[in-house]
């Protein structure tokens, strides 16, 4: 296998150095203002398997799923909230939802006895869409450290 190859605790390999190109570019036109896929899938431009939606969020299954489940749940208005780290106190009412509906999509996908949420914030962290999102991640054991 090729050293820019990795083999992660699933035992899916990645390619830890697109990745990473792949977040820096991210970053790069993270506060231009366009649209993201998730606002295309908010607009239902793009189909998604939707798992829970209300007026203030969307939870959907990730097309790249990195556990039996993963579904992100995202704010369906961006306001100016494209990473965690620019949270303002404006915010805090809809980060609170949003912890509280990745509680209520893992009641719905029978994995409340053991799942994880994971906020990826930067480059960094290997952020790649710039609309703050929430992995909900379960269905296996977890492991730890995570990263």
């Amino acid at each position: 296998m090729p050293p820019e190859l990795a083999v992660d605790h699933t035992g899916f390999a990645a390619n830890a150095q697109n990745e990473e190109a792949s977040a820096k570019a991210a970053a790069a036109t993270a506060d231009s203002g366009g649209p993201t896929i998730f606002d295309k899938i908010i607009s239902k431009e793009i189909p998604s398997n939707i798992v829970y939606e209300d007026e203030k969020v969307l939870a959907f299954h990730d097309v790249n799923p990195q556990a039996p489940v993963h579904v992100l749940v995202i704010p369906k208005l961006r306001d100016g909230l494209t990473q965690l780290g620019k949270a303002e106190p404006r915010h805090a009412e809809i980060l609170g939802h949003l912890l509280y509906v990745a509680r209520l999509v893992a009641e719905k996908e029978g994995i409340l006895d053991g799942f994880r949420l994971v906020i990826n914030n930067g480059p960094g962290a290997c952020q790649s869409v710039y609309h703050l999102h929430l992995h909900v991640l379960g269905g296996r054991q977890m492991k730890w450290p995570p990263g």
